[in-house]
């Protein structure tokens, strides 16, 4: 799946207009899930907004405890009423917890996948025996992966295997939760390219083959700002500086 390098990761938007600013802007990838309680504002700044349906993949997922096959169905058909869409591009399991079972909940997806109310099936915080199992089960193919990536956390073997298999890695949480300014190398990357901290880790996101970022934010100034990331080039160092970055603690676990 094509996805533009950088999305608007939705959780905690609770304003249909943030929805419609970020489209206005330039944003052509929405991400929510069930768990964030929001589908509807999304849908509604969809809805607000003057930008062609088929010009946005819009995203959700279905969370741990509606895993099993006819609460995938029963959950995605409530996802879609609350998106006011006739179908998702992509369509995640949240978490392989609780209620998964590869072998019961993967084929719900696929016949999903089928019928046309999902274009792809997402994957969210597996590891990489998970994904390969998912795979081995899985008709459809992974159309994306997204997990937590951000210079403190920086799950090197999930990106491999997605360049490996041909999928984007969706990051989220991309800024640390507000640490980037934490983190002395971004800081000092920051200085010297005379930008923010949150510009330079999105840039050096960016400057990975394979993956997309989905940052949240409200205000259109930071909406604009993670946009304009995009035209920040990082030298070599740069970016092997922030990949040494000691990797201290993943703020989204289990």
């Amino acid at each position: 799946m094509q996805l533009p390098p950088i999305g608007l990761g939705t959780m905690g938007i609770e304003h249909p207009d943030t929805i419609a600013t970020a489209l206005e802007c330039g944003y052509g990838h929405l991400d929510t899930a069930q768990i964030y309680g929001n589908e509807a504002v999304v849908g509604e700044g969809l809805a607000r907004s003057s930008v062609l349906r088929e010009d946005v993949v819009v995203a959700t997922k279905v969370w741990a405890d509606s895993l099993a096959p006819e609460a995938v169905r029963e959950t995605t058909a409530e996802s879609l009423e609350r998106l006011g869409l006739e179908y998702v591009d992509l369509l995640y399991v949240h978490r392989p917890i609780e209620a998964y079972e590869p072998e019961r909940t993967l084929p719900a997806f696929d016949d999903l996948h089928q019928e046309g109310a999902i274009d792809g099936v997402g994957l969210s915080n597996f590891s990489v025996a998970e994904l390969e199992e998912a795979a081995a089960v899985l008709e459809a193919p992974i159309a994306a992966h997204q997990v937590e990536y951000h210079p403190l956390f920086q799950p090197e073997e999930l990106l491999a295997h997605a360049r490996e298999n041909g999928y984007p890695l969706v990051a989220y949480s991309p800024l640390a939760n507000g640490r980037a300014g934490e983190v002395e190398a971004v800081v000092a990357i920051a200085e010297r390219h005379d930008t923010t901290p949150e510009a330079v880790c999105l840039a050096w996101l960016a400057a990975k083959e394979g993956v997309v970022s989905i940052p949240k934010a409200s205000s259109r100034e930071h909406l604009e700002a993670n946009l304009e990331a995009l035209e920040l080039e990082l030298a070599p160092e740069d970016v092997e500086r922030i990949d040494a970055v000691e990797r201290t603690e993943e703020l989204f676990p289990e």
